[in-house]
């Protein structure tokens, strides 16, 4: 628990300064890091019953898929960034085939399924937060936009967890995950709506007129919810490789796979969310 919220405090000071410090470049360039980090740690896992990955050309399209949509936005205005980062999946999963085509294995299905695997389910879905900077007037603005989604997400996952700790009875997914309990989501999501809400009450003048602090909590309930399923996604690939943890390179936390796990399926529910209803 102490070993935990030293990371929790290091980390979440580290993004606050990097932000503050370097704008909505270090934000792209953080992004990236922690998709391919997880991506990464995604084929390892995958890899531990000996199921071959092409981990070269799937972190590769990964990469692109995150910086693809930024670099194309700031020297054209012809492609939209969803437009880019589509057509940079679609591109990818083609290199990845053709890799798998030329490289002689006798588990080439395994191989091509494991790394389209890693780029769809961790990369396309993290890229989304890149759409959430660039949706706003500016990408500084965006930036704060994507930051509140990172904070309803994770206050949610640290509410989980300690309200799971001090009243947790019920189990949510025992077979999975056996320390999270329907209390411990009941609080995270309270305490995701509430700061969430609050998040936006400080910083209204930079955050679209549309997004109040009523309409935020709204939207936290599916953001804070799917990302429950999106966390105990991972734990069906742990239990696969029989490992308690994706890395261990963030002490009390794991991986950096273990960290953006709860955020992977929470970007493209909170893109499609702000499209519809603040940016329509």
């Amino acid at each position: 628990m102490i070993r935990r919220t030293f990371s929790t405090v290091i980390l979440w000071t580290a993004l606050g300064g990097i932000l503050f410090l370097f704008g909505a470049h270090a934000g792209v360039l953080l992004i990236l890091l922690l998709a391919l980090f997880s991506q990464y740690e995604l084929y390892k896992l995958l890899d531990r019953d000996g199921t071959p990955t092409l981990r070269i050309p799937g972190l590769a399209a990964g990469g692109a898929l995150i910086l693809g949509p930024y670099v194309l936005s700031m020297s054209t205005d012809r492609i939209a960034p969803l437009t880019a980062g589509a057509s940079i999946l679609a591109i990818g999963l083609v290199l990845v085939a053709l890799c798998a085509l030329a490289r002689p294995q006798p588990r080439r299905v395994q191989a091509l399924a494991t790394t389209a695997l890693g780029l769809s389910l961790v990369a396309f879905p993290l890229h989304f937060f890149v759409q959430v900077l660039l949706m706003a007037a500016t990408p500084e603005k965006g930036l704060l936009l994507a930051l509140w989604v990172i904070v309803v997400v994770k206050v949610a996952d640290i509410g989980a967890y300690v309200f799971g700790s001090l009243f947790g009875k019920h189990k949510l997914a025992p077979e999975l995950s056996p320390g999270k309990t329907w209390e411990g989501v009941a609080g995270g999501m309270a305490s995701s709506m509430l700061l969430g809400a609050a998040f936006v009450a400080l910083f209204s003048e930079s955050l679209p007129a549309a997004l109040t602090p009523v309409t935020a909590a709204a939207f936290i309930l599916p953001i804070a919810a799917v990302s429950v399923p999106s966390d105990l996604l991972e734990s069906v690939f742990k239990r696969h490789a029989g490992v308690k943890d994706s890395g261990t390179s963030i002490p009390g936390i794991g991986g950096a796979y273990d960290l953006s796990d709860s955020l992977i399926l929470s970007a493209p529910v909170a893109y499609v969310l702000l499209i519809l209803f603040i940016y329509s």
